[in-house]
C-alpha cells in the first residue's frame, strides 16, 4: 500500500460520489483514484487501477452492490472493501459480513466513523468493522433459530466435516488457497471456534451439520 490510502468509489449516486470527493479531498492519508456509478464498471475499474479500498452502495443501477463485493472478494483477498449504504438492517449488515466486506457503515453516520472504516479496510481487510455488531448479534441470537453460516460457508464445514484439507476445500470450491482460508477463518468465527474439531462439533450441536466430527 502506498503512503497515500487509494479509493475507488462505487455508488449509483452522483451526490454521494460528489460528497466523497469533497470530504477526502483535504486529507492527507486518503485520495480517489476513481469512481463509477455502475457495478459493472467497477470491476473493470479495480482492475485497471488497483486501489487499497472500494467503497460500495449495496444497491446500484445495474444490480446488486453486495454481489459486486463478492466478486471482489473472491478476486482481490486483500482488497479492502467498505460497504456504505442507506439500509442499515440487520440482515444487510450481516450479508455484508458473510460476503467478506472489511467495514459496514451508513450513509448517515458521522463523517469520522466513515473515515474510520476505510482505513481500518485499508489496514485490516479480513477483518470486519461495524457499528452496532454486537447489538445486531445479540438480535439475532434472541429470534427464532436459523442457519447463521451463508450457503458458501456451510459447503466449508460439510467439506471439513470430510477431512478435507483447506487446499482440498479450495479446490473443490473453485477459489483460491487464501479464499478458502478466509470461509474457513469465518466458520471459525461465527461458530465461537478455534479448531476443526471445535469448528465441527459447534455444528452438530447447531444442526448445521449431521456427522461426527473429525480431529483437527
Amino acid at each position: 500500500m502506498t503512503d497515500r490510502i487509494r479509493i475507488v468509489l462505487v455508488d449509483g449516486h452522483t451526490l454521494t460520489r460528489f460528497g466523497m470527493s469533497g470530504l477526502v479531498s483535504g486529507l492527507a492519508d486518503i485520495e480517489i483514484v476513481g469512481d463509477t456509478g455502475s457495478g459493472a464498471e467497477a470491476l473493470a475499474l479495480v482492475a485497471a487501477v488497483k486501489p487499497d479500498v472500494v467503497v460500495l452502495d449495496t444497491v446500484l443501477p445495474d444490480g446488486d452492490g453486495l454481489r459486486v463485493a463478492r466478486e471482489l472478494r473472491d478476486q482481490y483477498v486483500g482488497l479492502g472493501i467498505v460497504v456504505l449504504t442507506s439500509k442499515g438492517g440487520d440482515d444487510v449488515l450481516f450479508r455484508a459480513l458473510e460476503i467478506g466486506a472489511s467495514a459496514f457503515v451508513s450513509k448517515t453516520a458521522p463523517v469520522a466513523e466513515v473515515l474510520a472504516a476505510i482505513r481500518h479496510a485499508a489496514a485490516a481487510a479480513g477483518s470486519f468493522l461495524a457499528s452496532g455488531l454486537g447489538q445486531a448479534y445479540a438480535r439475532r441470537q434472541s429470534a427464532p433459530t436459523g442457519p447463521i453460516l451463508s450457503p458458501r460457508e456451510a459447503e466449508v464445514l460439510m467439506l471439513l466435516g470430510q477431512g478435507l484439507s483447506i487446499q482440498a476445500v479450495a479446490g473443490r470450491m473453485f477459489v483460491s488457497h487464501s479464499t478458502a482460508k478466509t470461509y474457513v477463518a469465518r466458520v471459525y468465527q461465527k461458530l465461537g471456534a478455534s479448531n476443526r474439531a471445535q469448528a465441527l462439533i459447534a455444528g452438530l450441536r447447531l444442526g448445521l451439520i449431521r456427522k461426527e466430527p473429525v480431529s483437527a
